[in-house]
């Protein structure tokens, strides 16, 4: 159990990958520990030491638990992590390339990945509202910062706000692009959403750009 913390202090200190094999390779020792002692449990011949490798296996229970988590929150998602509400015309990050470092994933569309998008999350879509840009423009300003998001550029002439979100845990960091502009229909409000490190995102991205749309909406 003691080597799950330092896993997670070894990710936010920025060496994600040494960090996330430490992780699953201490979940999966505490469960290999936890069936050992259900089989020792359960098998007379050990019954002397039943008291010590039941005490023993409960302080593997924690990293069972959230192995199991882990691959619960697999699901069916597919392998990416850039995802957008504008699938023809998806948002363009400004600053974004600067603050990600070299190490990042790559900002550079991917057809195949907007192509994989389409299929698993069909739900996002552009928001339109009848407000003026200027007020969708601090609207979405005030959504973000009430999500916790860092902002860190906004252009109201370019309609452009970007922000990172850091995750409570591991300290992963995704960029959000936020573009606000107008047409026929009304003032359109598009996101895209990027994690810096990583494959897939197990549907995070989705998920951020779903609370920030529901937040926007619920805003007075």
């Amino acid at each position: 159990m003691v080597t799950i913390p330092v896993a997670v202090l070894t990710v936010r200190s920025g060496a994600w990958q040494q960090g996330l094999l430490l992780y699953a390779i201490s979940c999966a020792g505490s469960a290999l520990l936890l069936l050992v002692g259900v089989v020792v449990l359960a098998l007379p011949r050990y019954a002397r030491w039943r008291k010590a490798t039941g005490n023993r296996a409960l302080f593997a229970i924690p990293g069972t638990l959230l192995l199991l988590t882990l691959l619960a929150g697999r699901g069916d998602y597919p392998p990416i992590h850039d995802i957008t509400t504008d699938l023809q015309d998806p948002p363009q990050f400004v600053t974004a390339g600067k603050v990600r470092g070299e190490a990042s994933n790559s900002l550079a569309l991917q057809p195949e990945v907007l192509e994989a998008q389409a299929v698993a999350y069909p739900d996002l879509r552009t928001l339109v509202t009848s407000e003026s840009i200027e007020t969708a423009f601090e609207r979405a300003l005030d959504t973000a910062e009430e999500l916790g998001w860092e902002v860190y550029h906004q252009d109201l002439n370019a309609g452009v706000i970007e922000a990172v979100d850091t995750t409570a845990i591991m300290g992963f960091k995704d960029d959000v692009v936020i573009r606000v502009n107008t047409n026929a229909e009304g003032t359109l409000l598009d996101l895209r959403s990027v994690s810096r490190v990583g494959i897939s995102d197990l549907g995070a991205n989705a998920a951020r750009i779903r609370d920030f749309l529901q937040a926007f909406e619920q805003q007075d």
